[in-house]
């Protein structure tokens, strides 16, 4: 097993693109946001980056499979924060359908992982 074996792994870069978007957008919120919406949109997005980190370094099976279900999760939370986001004129129904294009997409590497795991 590969240390930093994560850091090739296509579904983590995307997911730190995620992160990186998400913080552009968090920009546009308004400052009473900062430690409610902003602040679940950043654990939440960072949480898919280390679930694959750490997922892909156990041993596991069953840990693995675990940690990547995780980042699914986490990437589900971030798709609904952003709806609300979106729904309260944070962001325009554009900004929000690119992220889901990106939140798509790592999705289906999300299932790709795991099903190379089994």
């Amino acid at each position: 097993m590969e240390l930093f074996g994560y850091r090739k792994l296509i579904a983590y870069q995307k997911s730190k693109e995620l992160v990186r978007h998400t913080y552009k957008l968090l920009d546009k919120f308004p400052t009473t946001e900062r430690y409610a919406l902003c602040d679940q949109l950043r654990r939440s997005s960072i949480s898919i980056t280390s679930n694959i980190a750490e997922g892909v370094n156990r041993f596991s099976l069953k840990e693995k499979l675990h940690f990547i279900e995780i980042s699914f999760a986490s990437l589900m939370e971030v798709s609904s924060q952003f709806e609300i986001a979106e729904d309260l004129g944070y962001i325009s129904t554009e900004e929000r359908l690119n992220v889901d294009v990106l939140i798509e997409e790592i999705a289906r590497l999300l299932s790709g992982l795991r099903k190379s795991f089994k």
